[in-house]
């Protein structure tokens, strides 16, 4: 089944302790395209302007992304300046919105019948305006973040009562459920309206609530990490590319889509921008896959064989 991603195209400078490259593409809806792009059929909406090179569009175009919706405007392409510690904690340095300051998504007609949407971190005014535009949606996951927690609180709870999935890292679930205790902070944002709540939390895996249980996935542990850059959104795309792939939203098809889209992210973070993501092959998703499997599997305890010891016995 077709999917829907809306959100930013940007040029990139990112500074890590393995390296730096500069006016690489990146941006939230571009991750997520291409990690998606593996598993189904990606319709982007997005904004650049006129310095966006075609080599860039080309990079859609070979992995089969639809850029119907990428409208392109005069002026420049929002650009955004980062630097990670050795903790790989992102630091901004600099924002430069530029054509995406006036971002309005028009969504194309060809594109108002994806069954799957992801509304990427933009403002959730845009986010509802966008389902607005939409004819009756399967499932719906957005992302967002704490600027729209703290600026926008009342317009990002509209949005969430039309939202099947929301995923934020853990600072965020915290703030946005008022709670220190994540389990809590789960309970109160599914209240809110989700009934899906993916909290991601990088080196340490995701998290994954619904009204019945909790699943945890751990990250994939890698030899090198050159940049974190666009990891939740390569996750996501992983995560809704599956889904999109197999058509059937049910508790074991979303444990597999969160394990790959952690697959998707432990890519994404192995080189800079793009580099690493663009050339993975579907031997290497699949092999990775199953070694996520390996990373949890344990056996069922033998009653028969455990010795039963209490201490002063």
């Amino acid at each position: 089944m077709s999917l829907l991603v809306v959100g930013s195209v940007a040029f990139d400078d990112v500074r890590t302790p393995f390296g730096e490259a500069k006016g690489v593409l990146g941006g939230s809806a571009t991750y997520f395209s291409i990690a998606a792009s593996f598993f189904t059929d990606v319709n982007l909406v997005a904004v650049v302007g006129d310095d966006f090179p075609d080599e860039c569009v080309e990079l859609f175009r070979d992995h089969r992304v639809n850029i119907e919706g990428l409208e392109r405007r005069a002026g420049e392409t929002f650009r955004w300046s980062g630097e990670y510690g050795f903790d790989l904690n992102a630091t901004t340095l600099a924002t430069h919105l530029n054509v995406f300051e006036t971002f309005d998504p028009k969504i194309p007609e060809s594109y108002r019948t994806c069954p799957y949407v992801f509304l990427a971190n933009i403002d959730p005014v845009l986010q509802l305006r966008v389902l607005e535009q939409m004819e009756a949606p399967e499932l719906v996951a957005c992302d967002t973040m704490n600027f729209w927690i703290e600026g926008k609180p009342d317009e990002l709870t509209d949005t969430l009562r039309h939202v099947d999935i929301l995923a934020v890292n853990d600072s965020e679930a915290r703030e946005l459920g008022r709670q220190a205790n994540i389990y809590q902070a789960a309970q109160a944002i599914l209240a809110m309206g989700p009934s899906g709540l993916i909290i991601k939390r990088g080196e340490y895996g995701a998290l994954m609530f619904n009204d019945d249980t909790v699943f945890a996935a751990p990250a994939y542990p890698l030899e090198t990490v050159f940049d974190p850059t666009g990891a939740g959104d390569s996750f996501a795309g992983g995560f809704m590319g599956y889904l999109a792939n197999v058509g059937n939203v049910t508790d074991d098809t979303i444990r597999q889509a969160i394990i790959m889209g952690s697959v998707m992210a432990s890519f994404n973070v192995e080189a800079f921008s793009l580099d690493r993501l663009r050339g993975v092959t579907y031997d290497e998703i699949h092999d990775r896959f199953r070694a996520f499997r390996r990373l949890v599997h344990f056996e069922d305890l033998d009653p028969d064989e455990f010795v039963h010891f209490r201490l002063g016995s």
